[in-house]
Order: structure tokens, then sequence, then C-alpha cells
């Protein structure tokens, strides 16, 4: 029986692999615990299956930031300015805005 939180997600993508949810709980799991790599590979994973979870473009990009990739991580901000746009989360927009603005 999974005992850890990295475990239970894991479990749980596994179970259920099309789970949006899950899936952005473990690649955060991941970020948190320093695995930026199992984070990208999650959160790219999250965003080929489902294009409009805004926030992976939030915390991936800053997760591609923290391993010293910036020309993908400013990729992943200007696809998310447009994914935001699209379903008209403008909240989130604002903040992927900022932070590719803070990259300038």
């Amino acid at each position: 029986m999974p005992s850890t939180r990295l475990e239970i997600l894991k479990s749980m993508v596994e179970q259920n692999p099309a789970d949006s949810f899950a899936r952005y709980g473990l690649a955060m799991e991941y970020r948190n615990a320093g695995d930026l790599a199992n984070a990208m590979t999650e959160f790219r994973t999250l965003l080929a299956a489902h294009p409009d979870y805004s926030a992976a473009y939030f915390h991936g990009g800053q997760t591609l930031e923290r391993l010293g990739q910036s020309a993908e991580a400013r990729e992943l901000y200007l696809l998310g300015i447009q994914a935001t746009t699209r379903k008209g989360d403008f909240h989130t927009r604002d903040e992927i805005q900022a932070a590719l603005d803070l990259m300038s």
C-alpha cells in the first residue's frame, strides 16, 4: 500500500492515466521534492492530453526556469498565454504574463 504522497499520486496516475488532477498533483509533488526532470515529464504529458490545463503552463514554465532552460520556459509561457486567453482564464493568463515579463 502506498504510504507517501508521491507514491499515492503515482498509484493514482497508474490506475487512471487520463486523470488530469492526479497527474498535475504528481508533477507538483515531483517539483516540490526537487525532482524537476520528472516534474517536467509529467507537466508535458498533462499538457499533451489536456492542452487547456492552465496551471501546468505556469508551473511548468517555472520548473523549466529552475532547470536553466529559459528559452523553453518562454515558449511554454507563450503557449500558456494562448491557452488561457482561449479558455477565458484571465487570472492565470496574467500570472503567466507576469512570469514572462520577469524574464525580459
